[in-house]
């Protein structure tokens, strides 16, 4: 946009006015895409304001919506924008009770559910779980439901009012940080925190109305949030909303964006999957394609390639990498990876493919971009430098380190608090609002930031070393034989770890092996292949960081067993009440 913007409400109605018969968001029916335009967004925001209004929303008030991205989301977010009232999402994995606990928390007067079944749940929450709740709405209701999204949209199209201009300072939402630990807290975003972080992408990266992206990263996250819906929105560009994780790969194929927003785990199974399927290729083409990575790994280093690297490079480049390019449509250009580190190796392998991924950091409390690479700007490894309007300074203090410390944040995407917990409010932020991420990490003579870990997550082992265990971790999943690890080894003389083997790679070794799986777990088979590959994984750790023993389990990590925050973040604590017994017996 040409202008700053300080308010929702200011993007959403320019941008729409701007591009009304532009299409905006893209959903996937039985006859392939549908695609619904900016102005026919704007007509069911419009009349959805209205439709809230009617239900006694205003200024102050929290609506909030468990549901899953869709139209019918962002109609919801923009239109609560426009009574001054603050949208406050949830999770479909999250449980009922986390539900109760965060209506309740916020006092919310409406809520939406996306699915009937959602809808009738948190019809039940209604009384005394969650006393200001007065309604509740559901999107897939049919519209002679008086409580449906379609009788809403009906009755507000009738009753036209509108949008108010929140100030800057007005709160938008409340994003509920999951935790590893208790219950959420909601973290406070004012329209012009987030607005900020709006405002400064363009300068960066150059998204236009040709862009387009597959949105599958949750819009409840401040992530995909900010970053997908406002800035795509912001900047009359296209959003395909994916409809289920197991179609990824193919719809990608059908919409064929230009940009992905992604966390690490998405890169993570690109270089998994790959690597597999180079792996099942003839002898000739497996070296094409490693001496092409290779190739192209040295060229992004700034390196000079020789003759036969060159010509390696570009015979790989067009008949591997561009086959590979294809399955993700042929035309993506830049892929964002948010929400926690990217492993080097992978952030090389993928850039190799032909395909640019900038790295950025960032918290749900700083709105939530903090710092980004962008072309022309870009350390693969590091995070990025500082966005525009924010600083970054590393408190080593905390850590003793002469290099690296906490990351602190200053700027105008600094959240406003934590709902109703100021204690922990003042414990984050300083007197000046500068934001205490509980991220560790260091700059480098050029500013560029690199994560090394979080604070609360190192611990001591009884030699005094100190672990932070989340870059081992990384590192092990990405072998074909770890679904996922957990490293421990608090107060402890030396780590150990608790494995998920990846059962589909062991049923190949096996094949291969002659060898029979039986109870996994209990196999000494399974468990020397598996310390094989540990090793070989752990090779450039220090010998300290690397477990000397592991248990196995077959059950996965997952938000559902509740041992994974929406977000895919290991809830440590967690895991321990669960698999202790077995981590204690490995001592």
């Amino acid at each position: 946009m040409s202008t700053a913007i300080t308010n929702l409400v200011d993007l959403y109605e320019r941008s729409c006015t701007a591009n009304a018969t532009r299409p905006l968001f893209g959903t996937k029916g039985a006859g392939g895409w549908n695609w619904i335009t900016f102005g026919d967004f704007q007509k069911q925001v419009d009349a959805l304001r209205a439709a809230l209004k009617a239900l006694g929303v205003g200024p102050g008030d929290k609506v909030g919506v468990v549901s899953n991205n869709r139209v019918e989301w962002a109609a919801a977010a923009y239109a609560t924008y426009g009574l001054r009232a603050a949208y406050v999402p949830m999770y479909e994995a999250q449980k009922p009770d986390e539900w109760a606990f965060i209506l309740a928390d916020c006092g919310a007067k409406v809520v939406f559910g996306a699915t009937n079944s959602i809808y009738e749940k948190l019809c039940a929450l209604k009384g005394a779980e969650v006393p200001s709740l007065e309604r509740v709405l559901g999107f897939e209701l049919p519209e002679t439901h008086d409580d449906s999204y379609a009788a809403a949209l009906k009755r507000g199209a009738a009753t036209p009012t509108p949008a108010e201009r929140p100030a800057a300072e007005e709160v938008a939402g409340f994003i509920y940080t999951s935790g590893t630990t208790g219950n959420p807290k909601g973290v406070i975003l004012s329209h012009g925190n987030i607005a900020s972080n709006v405002s400064a992408v363009p300068a960066l990266f150059p998204v236009s109305t040709e862009d387009r992206s597959l949105s599958f990263l949750p819009w409840a996250h401040s992530f995909g949030q900010t970053c997908e819906l406002h800035v795509m929105l912001s900047q009359g560009a296209q959003v395909a909303i994916n409809d289920d994780v197991a179609n990824l790969v193919a719809n990608l194929a059908e919409v064929k964006p230009t940009i992905l927003f992604a966390v690490p785990r998405i890169f993570n199974r690109i270089y998994a999957g790959v690597n597999k399927q180079m792996s099942e290729k003839p002898g000739i083409i497996q070296a094409l394609f490693k001496g092409g990575i290779a190739a192209a790994t040295r060229r992004g280093r700034g390196e000079a390639l020789g003759f036969f690297e060159g010509l390696t490079l570009s015979l790989a480049d067009k008949l591997v990498f561009s086959k590979i390019r294809e399955k993700f449509g042929g035309r993506l250009q830049y892929a964002f990876s948010g929400s926690a580190a990217l492993n080097k190796e992978v952030a090389e392998f993928i850039d190799a493919l032909g395909i640019f991924v900038y790295e950025g950091y960032g918290l749900t409390e700083t709105s939530p971009i903090a710092t980004a690479n962008y072309p022309g700007h870009r350390k693969i490894g590091s995070v990025g430098p500082a966005i525009p309007g924010v600083t970054i300074s590393i408190d080593r203090a905390v850590t003793g380190d002469p290099k690296h410390g906490e990351i602190l944040i200053a700027g105008p995407n600094i959240m406003q608090g934590y709902h109703n917990r100021p204690e922990e409010t003042s414990a984050v932020l300083l007197e000046d609002r500068t934001f205490r991420s509980g991220d560790m990490g260091y700059l480098d003579e050029d500013g560029y930031l690199y994560i090394t870990g979080r604070i609360k997550e190192q611990y001591k082992l009884e030699n005094g070393k100190y672990v932070v265990p989340s870059p081992l971790e990384e590192e092990l999943k990405l072998s074909p034989f770890f679904a996922n690890v957990m490293i421990y080894g608090d107060n402890k003389p030396h780590n150990v770890a608790l494995v998920v083997p990846d059962l589909q790679t062991l049923e190949k070794w096996a094949q291969d092996t002659g060898e029979t799986l039986g109870d996994v777990a209990k196999n000494p088979a399974v468990k020397k292949v598996l310390a094989a590959e540990l090793e070989r994984c752990s090779a450039n750790f220090k010998g300290y960081e690397k477990p000397k023993d592991f248990a196995i389990t077959t059950e996965d990590f997952t938000v559902e067993n509740g041992l994974l925050t929406p977000t895919m973040k290991l809830k440590r604590r967690a895991v321990m009440e669960k698999y202790g017994k077995e981590i204690a017996a490995l001592y």
